[in-house]
């Protein structure tokens, strides 16, 4: 069958590698395709197949990284490889979009994320696909939209998978090409920025293609506060719980939510179809007064910590850089990606910021945007 699962029938192999951050801690096989049921299996996520070439082999690695406060944690990762026989592919980092459930992520779930991961890999790249910190089989919470974070875990998937990809005999190109949609887009900035400073140990930035991401948190909040933001709710809900997590927004949840047991919906476990079954509809629903007008008004560490997920559009990458979103887009809007391409442009980079179209909501955008982002890679 086209993308079988085989997690079930090949035992994850544990590697007695160094404990350091990056080191592969167990590889569990997930799926094998040929390079006709990878077309078939693209095609039944809606995304165009005409440029696959190759087979593709896909692994769920774990991996040793840290967590928000420099603890030794673990975390897991999807890697694709080509079955093309080139010892040195290129290589490309997928980062996901916003998911609350630990099981939704593409090393677990067969879904969009894995189909975008195995795009890139059919066409003879070698993909990192990080699942980020407590999603995927990572212990503990998911620290949402935390930079720093996201950060420290998906340079260490890279490093995994280049410890993984030497062990077959692989020597990857140090170049690494990035993109995400949503979630993923903010996180793609994030990442590229820190490759740049040196933070890869020998990986390189080879490009950068954001897709409708979270640009500029500071204006995306206190509009979703407004109600101006498709599914704010749930975003909101969401991003309330994991920066009082990291920043402690508040000592009892009964200080932000007018039902309290929202909190409980945010641990990795609850499906997301449970999570949209029990919010409220708006947001005077969701959050007391008191904590709207704080999310309106931020001060303190709340405004600075804002500020701050807002300047990884604040720096001059090397590379070129495509920014796709679109004017259809009410999740996270087309003006922060214009936002981060004016900031990018005013650093001297090479920046372009393309309009997929007002009829083009936030999910299809990532559909429309990765043939085109594959087609740029292909060319070179």
């Amino acid at each position: 069958m086209c993308g079988i699962a085989v997690a079930a029938l090949v035992p994850a192999t544990a590697w007695a590698g160094q404990q350091t951050r990056g080191s592969v801690v167990a590889v569990t096989a997930v799926s094998t395709m040929d390079s006709t049921q990878v077309a078939a299996h693209l095609r039944d996520r809606g995304l165009d197949s005409s440029r696959v070439r190759f087979g593709v082999d896909a692994q769920r690695i774990v991996y040793r990284t840290v967590d928000p406060r420099g603890r030794p944690t673990t975390a897991s990762s999807l890697v694709v490889v080509p079955r093309d026989g080139d010892r040195s592919p290129g290589q490309v980092a997928w980062l996901h979009g916003t998911t609350g459930y630990r099981g939704a992520v593409a090393s677990v779930a067969d879904g969009n994320d894995r189909a975008a991961a195995v795009l890139f890999a059919s066409a003879g790249h070698l993909t990192t696909a990080p699942d980020y910190l407590g999603l995927g089989t990572g212990p503990g919470h998911h620290p949402y939209l935390d930079g720093p974070s996201t950060v420290t875990a998906s340079v260490d998937a890279l490093r995994a998978t280049g410890e993984f990809a030497a062990r077959r005999g692989l020597r990857p190109d140090r170049r690494v090409f990035l993109t995400g949609h949503s979630q993923g887009g903010h996180a793609a900035m994030a990442l590229g920025q820190a490759l740049q400073r040196g933070a890869g140990r020998g990986l390189e930035l080879g490009g950068l293609a954001p897709i409708s991401g979270p640009m500029r948190p500071s204006a995306l909040v206190p509009k979703a506060a407004d109600g101006q933001i498709a599914n704010g709710v749930a975003y909101m809900a969401y991003w309330t719980v994991a920066w009082n997590r990291l920043h402690h927004l508040y000592d009892d949840p009964a200080e932000a939510f007018n039902d309290p047991s929202v909190e409980a919906l945010f641990d990795g476990d609850h499906r997301h179809e449970e999570i949209f079954a029990t919010l409220p509809h708006t947001m005077p629903e969701l959050l007391t007064p008191s904590y709207l007008d704080r999310v309106r008004n931020p001060t303190g560490v709340l405004r600075a910590k804002l500020r701050e997920s807002d300047g990884y559009c604040d720096w001059r990458p090397r590379v070129p850089v495509t920014i796709y979103s679109s004017t259809g887009d009410r999740d996270t809007l087309f003006e922060t990606s214009a936002y981060c391409d004016g900031r990018l442009r005013q650093h001297g980079a090479r920046s372009t910021l393309i309009d997929l179209g007002a009829d083009v909501d936030h999910g299809r955008a990532a559909k429309l945007a990765l043939p085109r982002i594959l087609a740029g890679l292909d060319r070179g």
